[in-house]
């Protein structure tokens, strides 16, 4: 039985999102609404009907909106992965489009954590820690495939799991 996804609360994602990056999207909202509502119309005579201008503002405000956002958050969340922010917001300021941002998706690393026997950091998807050989995640005796500790057969090969030996701290989890 699947347990229900944690709920993350607006402030945690919050949190990843600096405050420079935020004062940089309104001011980039901004700039847009004075663009379309300002400058575009003193330098055209025949202007979109008020409904198009209206959509056209707004999208394209949220947009800049959106963009300095997502930089932001992958100055925070980069670091936190082992990965260089500074290259990363540079690829997603150079690269057309959002290339950059969709790359960055795609590529960036797991979440790093502490292994608690030795204190080293490791990757997420590691199942011994490369210098004490601590199991950081449970895995199938036949095919080492990560499985829950309570888990009573793999459910990738069907193996029974209570054949395995399982080390003593995953005794305690179950």
């Amino acid at each position: 039985m699947l347990k229900t996804p944690q709920k993350i609360s607006v402030n945690e994602d919050a949190r990843l999102i600096p405050y420079w990056s935020m004062v940089l999207a309104a001011l980039a909202f901004m700039l847009v609404e004075y663009y379309f509502w300002i400058v575009l119309p003193n330098q055209h005579s025949h202007l979109p009907p008020i409904g198009l201008r209206i959509y056209f503002n707004i999208s394209w405000g949220l947009l800049a909106a959106l963009y300095f956002l997502i930089v932001g958050y992958i100055s925070k969340d980069a670091p936190r992965r082992a990965m260089s922010a500074s290259l990363w917001m540079l690829l997603c300021f150079i690269m057309p489009g959002g290339i950059g941002l969709v790359l960055y998706f795609l590529l960036r690393q797991p979440l790093n954590s502490r292994c608690p026997s030795c204190s080293t950091f490791v990757q997420g998807s590691f199942h011994f820690c490369p210098q004490c050989a601590y199991q950081l995640i449970a895995s199938c005796g036949k095919c080492f495939s990560p499985v829950r500790a309570a888990d009573q057969f793999c459910t990738r090969c069907g193996h029974e799991l209570a054949s395995d030996q399982l080390p003593a701290r995953l005794h305690v989890m179950s």
